[in-house]
């Protein structure tokens, strides 16, 4: 599987919030850089993150292009998140269905198969605009 299906599957099981196929399609040591956040490292991490992503967002992307480099090893992604906030997230604005649309995009190394590294970026003061408003 090329570096560019990986990460096709992959906002496919996102979009599905098929959490068990998402997790598929990590490596077991998987190391997630999250936008203005700390290093989570490990498919029990991920999940965490993905049950707290669920809990308090519902997101749907669109407008995918995905490229990859030359040997598969590494890839990106620009997106656009179509959202909905649904429970206040601990240091954020209070949560009260707001709706918002943010452009984002994540970078991603490719081992065997699997996400060995993602580091997801989108501009938060973007999204706290967006909600406050």
């Amino acid at each position: 599987m090329s570096a560019r299906d990986v990460i096709r599957a992959y906002y496919e099981a996102f979009n599905r919030q098929d959490v068990e196929a998402f997790l598929a399609l990590l490596a077991d040591d998987v190391a997630h850089d999250v936008n203005q956040g700390e290093r989570r490292t490990g498919k029990a991490a991920f999940r965490e993150f993905l049950e707290h992503m669920n809990r308090c967002y519902r997101e749907r992307l669109t407008d995918m292009v995905i490229m990859e480099n030359d040997d598969g090893t590494r890839g990106a992604a620009e997106f656009v998140v179509n959202g909905t906030y649904l429970a206040t997230d601990e240091g954020l604005p209070e949560a009260k269905g707001q709706t918002y649309v943010l452009p984002a995009g994540a970078f991603f190394e490719i081992r065997d198969g699997k996400v060995a590294r993602i580091t997801n970026t989108y501009n938060l003061n973007d999204w706290i605009a967006q909600v406050r408003a």
